[in-house]
């Protein structure tokens, strides 16, 4: 099932940078963002879940200290460069709907590659001074990682040595990666749905919120299993509570993104028919392209 999950995350996520890299009519700086949060979603995915099911299947498995470390490495820095991506997902809406007239002055070209680029950096580079710190640990204890991957609470369980200076700087990393970006989204969409209301059709106050509402649900699954992982006190939760948390953000959400941000949206739907019809002429006769 894990396996299943994994293709079909993999085939969406390139499916939808297939599409917006070959469509002109993908080429606004949502779909721009939303290139961005795919590929992130595929290498946090491949970090995983690979390695997950193999351990699954075979009941255990063997991994080197240094390769624990890289995975929970590149798993954190991705996950951080994604709160990012969807913080800044949620700002180009509150300009889209709420500032339509400054929208196209203010998104241009060189400012989305601009917070494109410190999304991806700042994860990457922000989480490579924990990844020095846990480093710096012994581990001379057990050998036994009592997880699905390598995950930071495992990894601080093998250690005999004071990890508080790791717990310090990973609160730290938490709130400004995860809690502040979190909040900048809640208070995005507030004012988002406070504009929706004042939409005069129905049709259209529909369709904004049915589109925005689950653009929210993502993002609070998401966070919300973050925040309680790495935030709230992990002695208060058993193992296997961790296991199941880290599931909903590591297998969960990344199969919910590409249908929540993609398959639900029109234009996308609208050039997945024309590739279809195009390869399949008599497929789908009903392929209409929405002007």
């Amino acid at each position: 099932m894990v396996l299943l999950i994994y293709l079909i995350i993999l085939t969406g996520n390139f499916l939808i940078i297939g599409l917006i890299t070959t469509s002109p009519r993908l080429s606004s700086p949502m779909y721009f963002f939303l290139c961005n949060l795919s590929s992130c979603e595929i290498i946090f995915t491949a970090n995983i879940m690979p390695n997950m099911i193999y351990v699954m299947w075979s009941d255990g498995g063997i991994i080197s200290l240094g390769g624990c470390i890289t995975q929970f490495y590149v798993y954190s820095s991705s996950g951080s460069a994604e709160c990012l991506l969807l913080t800044v997902m949620a700002f180009d809406r509150y300009l889209a709907i709420c500032n339509p007239l400054r929208y196209s002055s203010v998104m241009n070209f060189k400012t989305c590659c601009h917070l494109v680029v410190w999304a991806w950096l700042s994860g990457f580079i922000g989480m490579f001074i924990i990844i020095i710190t846990i480093s710096n640990l012994q581990f001379c204890g057990s050998d036994v990682v009592d997880h699905f991957f390598c995950d930071l609470e495992p990894i601080l369980h093998l250690s005999p040595s004071d990890t508080s200076l790791v717990e310090m700087e990973v609160l730290v990393y938490a709130m400004v990666m995860g809690l502040l970006p979190f909040l900048l989204i809640i208070l995005s969409y507030v004012v988002i749905f406070c504009t929706i209301f004042r939409i005069p059709s129905n049709i259209g106050r529909y369709k904004a919120f049915s589109t925005c509402s689950s653009h929210l649900a993502s993002v609070c699954t998401y966070f919300g299993t973050i925040l309680i992982l790495y935030l709230l006190p992990s002695r208060q939760r058993s193992l296997e509570i961790n296991k199941i948390l880290s599931l909903c953000y590591t297998v969960l959400t990344p199969l919910l993104n590409p249908i929540i941000y993609s398959l639900r949206n029109q234009e996308i739907r609208a050039c997945l028919e024309s590739v279809i019809y195009f390869i399949f002429p008599g497929s789908n006769k009903q392929c209409t392209k929405t002007q």
